[in-house]
């Protein structure tokens, strides 16, 4: 028996959404315009890989390639395009963007959906102040052309065309939860001093668990002082990442305790996540087989590595930046709707 509500196809559950859908269009041509105006190339990679991602904290789709001869391979749906985009770098492309589907398991909420589309771009030679550029830019080409200035969600607004908050993460630390994040993290930067920031977490009265680590303790402060915090009036850049959050950024010249890495906030929403990207294979091996390590730990299970892109590393990956963001969360917000499947012109079904 299907769940009341989910027939997304029914004339008058779809005649609600087609405003939403409508402004999507408008929202994918206005991206489009953007990127064609200023010189991108829009590529298309493939969304079965040998690698679907590797963060930790991510679970992917697996399925079988079945080849000619009889032999099989397993595969997986991508999470992000981005080791096939960075390939392309390699290959000698220096502006690129992609409109890619890609699929995460587990997730399913107001603010995730299995199957999403996802807007990354890189460009060559430059650094993560360019990509913080290119997002003032290209959601101010959104705004006009979707007529569409305000994002809004659960009563909370931001003004695209206002002028936009640029804050550290140690700053957002200290003014939205009073909270010294240079002293949670101590003497050794890779190697964060928990103790410190288990005490720091308790003193204002932020729930602290026996079995919690640094990271955890990190995002649950993100999560409930600092996030809802976050782009309200107009959008929010959170930069320079504590190193050992680095993901697959690189460190900050002349300040090698932070990470070239910030992320875009509106309304209390994660939009976007970007770095100043790394280019050493080595560094990049060591930090797989951490983060695989990790996944084990917590999960009991890890993705293979893509050996094509470490080789493709080894190569020579050019001195770049790239963002990957949420394209539905966009169009939710600049629709002031409740839920993704609210702005999708069809949902994955939930029999």
């Amino acid at each position: 028996m299907r769940k009341t509500g989910t027939e997304w196809w029914r004339p008058g559950l779809y005649a609600r959404r087609r405003p939403n859908l409508l402004r999507r269009a408008a929202c994918l041509a206005a991206i489009r315009g953007y990127f064609a105006g200023a010189g991108f190339v829009e590529v298309e990679t493939p969304a079965l890989q040998v690698s679907p991602g590797l963060e930790p904290h991510l679970k992917a789709f697996a399925t079988e390639l079945e080849r000619p001869d009889g032999g099989r391979q397993a595969l997986y749906l991508h999470t992000s395009p981005e080791f096939a985009m960075k390939k392309l770098l390699v290959a000698g492309e220096e502006k690129l963007f992609q409109l890619a589907q890609v699929f995460r398991n587990g997730e399913r909420a107001a603010l995730h959906h299995p199957a999403f589309l996802m807007l990354e771009w890189y460009r060559a030679g430059v650094d993560y102040r360019r990509i913080m550029a290119d997002c003032e830019a290209l959601l101010r080409a959104v705004a006009a052309g979707c007529g569409e200035s305000r994002l809004r969600w659960h009563g909370q607004q931001a003004d695209i065309t206002a002028p936009w908050q640029y804050l550290s993460v140690a700053e957002a630390c200290r003014l939205y939860a009073g909270i010294d994040l240079e002293a949670c993290i101590g003497a050794d930067p890779l190697h964060p001093d928990l103790a410190a920031m288990r005490k720091a977490c308790a003193a204002i009265g932020l729930r602290v668990d026996e079995g919690d680590g640094w990271d955890d303790l990190y995002f649950r402060l993100a999560l409930e002082r600092i996030e809802p915090r976050l782009g309200l009036g107009a959008p929010t850049i959170l930069y320079d990442y504590p190193i050992h959050m680095a993901a697959l950024s690189r460190p900050k010249p002349g300040q090698p305790r932070l990470a070239e890495r910030f992320e875009l906030y509106a309304c209390g929403v994660e939009l976007a996540n970007a770095f100043s990207e790394l280019t050493d294979a080595a560094e990049q091996a060591r930090r797989f087989a951490a983060d695989m390590a990790l996944k084990r730990t917590l999960y009991g299970y890890d993705y293979p590595v893509d050996g094509d892109f470490i080789a493709a590393l080894e190569h020579g990956l050019p001195d770049c930046a790239g963002i990957a963001l949420g394209v539905d969360r966009l169009v939710l917000l600049l629709c002031g709707a409740d839920r993704i499947e609210e702005v999708l012109w069809l949902p994955v079904a939930d029999a």
